[in-house]
């Protein structure tokens, strides 16, 4: 067994591919085993220390001026980076201010992110959907209607039909119609586009607020079973929200043009 010293750190072979540091028995891996588990290429490796998303670098054992060995945990640091930058858009300089605050509170918001949406997704697919012909017979809501809000993305419709969420869009709209909200006076399906833009912001912001005050607070079920339970409360809160808010702005529209 060789044992190799660099400014009083030691390493050794273990003869499993990597070496080891002396003190703890921390695994380490070279720089091409380390871009092999990591799927990441070296170039790419070598960026992300000198842009200090690996920490300080202090783990590294540099056995000559073109050996180094590089802490295994490197391996699923690198993994959250590339995930972070992938599926969150995440900027480089955002995600080292993240790592650099706590990395086990980011581990912890990734998780329930995914746990969410998994669920979000599977709920979406439970029970059966209600085919195109089914809606129209249903709520007398024209086929280019239904295409419409396809294609600007109010619907998302597959070959399956409409999911429940869908189906309540189509109804709410379908009620808007008999009551006489249609084309004659101006009311398209394009207004829906005004509350889907409305709500986008204030969606990402929920989103946020949730994931960030439950994240690496409470355990990954228990958070589950928390935004579970505000499902339908916040459909009532903003139902309620906006009638208060329609009340008091025709107010004020009458209010102004009296005066």
């Amino acid at each position: 067994m060789r044992v190799r010293e660099n400014n009083g750190a030691k390493a050794r072979v273990t003869g499993s591919g990597g070496e080891r540091h002396a003190d703890g028995d921390r695994p380490l891996l070279k720089m091409s085993e380390l871009a092999e588990r990591s799927g990441v290429s070296p170039g790419t490796i070598r960026y992300y220390l000198r842009e200090g998303l690996l920490g300080g670098g202090l783990d590294i054992v540099r056995t000559s001026r073109n050996m180094a060995y590089y802490p295994a945990e490197y391996v699923e640091r690198i993994a959250l980076i590339k995930r972070l930058q992938e599926e969150r858009f995440m900027p480089l300089r955002v995600i080292r201010g993240a790592l650099e605050e706590d990395p086990g509170r980011v581990r912890a918001l990734i998780e329930l992110e995914d746990r969410i949406l998994e669920r979000a997704l599977a709920s979406a697919e439970e029970g059966s959907r209600l085919s195109r012909k089914a809606v129209q017979e249903r709520y007398g809501m024209p086929r280019n209607v239904l295409e419409r809000l396809a294609q600007i993305g109010v619907l998302t419709p597959t070959q399956r039909g409409y999911d429940k969420d869908d189906v309540k869009i189509i109804e709410a709209i379908a009620s808007f119609r008999a009551g006489g909200y249609d084309e004659a006076l101006g009311f398209t399906v394009y207004d829906t586009l005004r509350y889907r833009e409305a709500l986008e912001p204030l969606v990402r912001e929920e989103v946020q607020a949730l994931v960030g005050r439950l994240a690496g607070e409470v355990e990954v079920e228990r958070a589950m079973e928390i935004v579970a339970a505000g499902t339908e409360p916040l459909r009532e809160l903003i139902g309620a929200m906006h009638s208060k808010l329609l009340l008091a702005e025709l107010r004020r529209h009458r209010a102004d043009a009296a005066g």
